[in-house]
């Protein structure tokens, strides 16, 4: 895809109207006719994926509403495993970039980063190159546990991905149950399947193994009963 001669559909997935404001600019950019559509949470993010016919690409905050460390970009690119992610946020740390990409990002941009570099990295993700910071070391693996949680993460299917989303959030089987339109029985049935991947005995187990990743602060609010 060339810049300024193609259309492009782009999601900026971002809870700071004036940063999406600042990224639609260089994506206005780039093309002639991009369709950029906003989104400032997770589900907000995750209805444009399900209501578009094509997007080009998710530009995605790690810190929005609904979002629970990795768990909402491990489940975007569950679902929607075509649809090219690139992170953009204000946390850089080398563990930080190293996890992204061990959930399926092809890139990340420091929020820091200039304009130019930033429509440098947009065109690289979408000519299907992977792009990070010029100080990132790939040859740099995560530590084994952490790289052994990703892999257990990862196993998990798009709905108990979501499923464990929402136990973060703290909310009840039968809340999560309405949020899904499904029964209770089977929001229990997903909720021991998480436990079983992720080879811990509780929920709270579960969230917490979750949160060992977590680029967020404070711990998730957890509650028990069902």
């Amino acid at each position: 895809m060339n810049s300024g001669s193609e259309s492009v559909a782009v999601i900026i997935a971002d809870d700071h109207p004036l940063f999406r404001g600042a990224m639609r600019l260089a994506i206005d950019g780039m093309f002639k006719m991009p369709r950029v559509i906003e989104a400032a949470s997770v589900d907000e993010t995750i209805g444009a994926l399900q209501g578009a016919e094509s997007i080009d690409l998710v530009l995605l905050d790690l810190k929005m509403p609904g979002m629970s460390g990795f768990s909402g970009l491990s489940y975007i690119r569950a679902q929607f495993p075509s649809v090219p992610v690139i992170v953009v946020s204000g946390a850089g740390e080398h563990a930080t970039i190293r996890r992204c990409l061990d959930f399926g990002a092809a890139g990340f941009i420091p929020k820091t980063t200039d304009v130019d570099t930033m429509r440098a990295a947009i065109k690289t993700v979408l000519n299907g190159g992977t792009w990070t910071p010029p100080d990132f070391d790939q040859s740099r693996p995560a530590d084994k546990e952490t790289a052994d949680l990703v892999r257990r993460l990862a196993s998990l299917t798009p709905q108990q991905m979501r499923v464990l989303m929402m136990l973060s959030e703290g909310l009840l089987n039968k809340q999560i149950a309405y949020e899904l339109s499904v029964s209770e029985a089977t929001v229990k049935a997903h909720v021991s399947a998480i436990l079983t991947k992720l080879g811990v005995e509780s929920r709270t187990q579960a969230v917490i193994a979750a949160a060992k990743i977590d680029i967020g602060e404070g711990k998730p609010e957890v509650v028990e009963g069902v």
